[in-house]
């Protein structure tokens, strides 16, 4: 029990170590190269460019997950894993797919990590229009 915990931890971490990183080098990617008071396309295609690249982080933190489980053979092969993964992740859950019982909790977990990241990403995102939007109004 004590190992299952540990790895459950040990994605928990690296999930959030991935998706940190990934929206700190993208909000200081995006925001620095130009003043965010442009035109309203440059602001749009900077919102989409964000959105774009969270999914990109998003994919890769499932990505995690899913070789973890095809790793341990608990799904027949990867995109099945990779599925799994990403309905879990995103708390679908569509049932079609079960982890063996020993792995079961795991995925408990690693649907509440995706909600907290999905979360995240949500926070960065109103952030950022927020930014873009009181940097417009001080002109």
């Amino acid at each position: 029990m004590i190992i299952k915990i540990l790895t459950a931890w040990g994605l928990v971490f690296t999930t959030v170590t991935i998706h940190s990183i990934g929206l700190a080098i993208i909000l200081r990617l995006i925001f620095k190269f130009e003043p965010v008071n442009t035109n309203f396309l440059k602001a749009a295609w900077r919102l989409n460019s964000l959105v774009w690249w969270i999914i990109v982080i998003h994919m890769v933190e499932i990505s995690v997950w899913g070789l973890f489980y095809w790793w341990q053979n608990c799904l027949p092969d990867f995109e099945s894993s990779f599925y799994f993964s990403s309905v879990t992740y995103t708390t679908i859950g569509y049932g079609d797919l079960l982890l063996p019982l020993q792995w079961r909790m795991l995925g408990a977990v690693e649907g509440l990590t995706g909600i907290l990241m999905c979360g995240l990403s949500t926070a960065s995102f109103f952030a950022a229009v927020s930014h873009m939007y009181n940097v417009r109004l001080k002109k």
